[in-house]
């Protein structure tokens, strides 16, 4: 069955998973052995884990490419025969944010050989054009999964951390990712980087903490103004960690605030908006409203905000869940049972394939004496797609959960509920 935007009301598609097995690789890598090729096999769920986790392992099946190790950048909702597309430098990236997020279960599922997959992707970096901030993603999961980081990552770490003028170039995400991975391997027992924790933390403060309370996306330059959720979430969780890690109360202040300005600006049913002004403190443009950010980066720092007692920080964490499971405008869950995947985002309609609208709408709200807001419900189309770190931010956020089981035992994820 297709989905589309004239199909709002068919949840259940029929989507045929390809089975990769049988083809060469397209990038020289060669396929796994038979068990690792059958490494995320689907559709048991198990008692150790909650109908939620289960939901999540299930998904991460259909994003599975055995043939090149790792999970896909984004598997398609729109019915076609091969769901699942490859991007390298973005597959290498999401699989080490999935294994981030198996790393936090209770027990890791018997058939996922996470240190092989680790292995096999983290040796890819130096050789793919990925961003800075995989390389943070990957000392963050090596810590975690208690495994080395290949020589030539270490190398290329120490070439980026020991030279200031690199700095400059850092994203929200980069800086965010960098400074978490660091503070996991010092809590690990490695302490290879963490002379610099204490300088970038105080990079960040300088360059990247606006007086808003939210972070800027950028160390200088009109660009940095405008932020996005993912600015915030890493930077935001990246102060939580260095402040946990060496009871530095500006780091946990500063987390605190960007945090209780977020619930403040959480929208009507739980909306975590996508793009602020992190100068003045305002909603820029709520989309897209992205299911990763109400299931599983949100509830990621809110789990720190909770730990120090911050107001509103559990509501705001199940508002927001509560979105996903249809207490949105479109009044429809973006889970799909029948799959047991997400459905990526709620999008205004006739701009899933340009930004520049979506700059210019920014820009232009920035001089606005009104903060944006919802649109009519029928301009809110959908994002059919799912990608697997998406899945894996939901086992980071709720692999250890147990005090929330309005969430992580809904019917919806138990097979039982209804997407229709």
């Amino acid at each position: 069955m297709h989905i589309g935007s004239s199909r709002l009301n068919a949840w259940r598609p029929t989507l045929v998973v390809s089975d990769a097995r049988t083809k060469p690789s397209a990038n020289g890598i060669a396929p796994d052995d038979a068990k690792r090729s059958d490494a995320m096999h689907a559709g048991r769920q198990s008692p150790v884990h909650s109908p939620l986790v289960d939901f999540a392992l299930n998904g991460l099946h259909r994003c599975w490419m055995p043939e090149l190790g790792r999970w896909s950048h984004i598997y398609h909702l729109d019915g076609r025969s091969q769901p699942n597309q490859s991007v390298p430098p973005s597959d290498v990236f999401y699989t080490l944010n999935v294994l981030l997020g198996l790393s936090r279960l209770k027990r890791m599922p018997d058939d996922i050989d996470a240190p092989e997959i680790f292995r096999r992707n983290a040796r890819l970096l130096t050789r793919l054009p990925v961003a800075t901030y995989a390389y943070g993603m990957a000392l963050w999961t090596a810590a975690r999964l208690k495994l080395d980081i290949p020589a030539d990552v270490a190398a290329h770490l120490d070439a980026l951390l020991s030279d200031r003028r690199n700095w400059l170039t850092f994203r929200a995400q980069d800086l965010g990712m960098l400074l978490s991975g660091i503070v996991a391997q010092a809590k690990a027992g490695d302490d290879r980087w963490v002379r610099v924790a204490d300088a970038l933390f105080a990079f960040l403060v300088e360059k990247y903490h606006g007086p808003s309370g939210l972070f800027f996306d950028a160390s200088s330059g009109l660009r940095g103004r405008f932020a996005s959720f993912a600015s915030q979430t890493y930077l935001t969780l990246a102060c939580y960690h260095y402040g946990e890690l060496t009871g530095h109360r500006r780091a946990i202040e500063m987390a605190m605030e960007c945090t209780r300005k977020l619930i403040a600006l959480q929208g009507p049913q739980g909306e975590w908006p996508w793009f602020f002004d992190a100068k003045r403190g305002r909603v820029l443009d709520f989309y897209e409203v992205y299911s990763v950010h109400q299931y599983g980066m949100a509830p990621a720092f809110l789990e720190h905000a909770v730990r120090h007692d911050a107001r509103d920080a559990r509501d705001a964490l199940i508002k927001g869940f509560n979105w996903v499971l249809g207490d949105n405008q479109l009044r429809k869950p973006t889970v799909i049972p029948s799959l047991q995947l997400s459905i990526r985002s709620h999008i205004r309609k006739g701009e899933a394939d340009t930004r520049q609208r979506r700059m210019l709408r920014a820009i232009r709200n920035t001089y606005l004496p009104r903060p944006a807001g919802l649109i009519d419900s029928r301009d809110v189309g959908l994002r059919l797609e799912c990608r697997s770190y998406e899945l894996g931010w939901i086992l980071w956020s709720f692999g250890q959960c147990s005090d929330l089981p309005q969430l992580t035992h809904h019917p919806i994820f138990a097979g039982t509920g209804s997407a229709g």
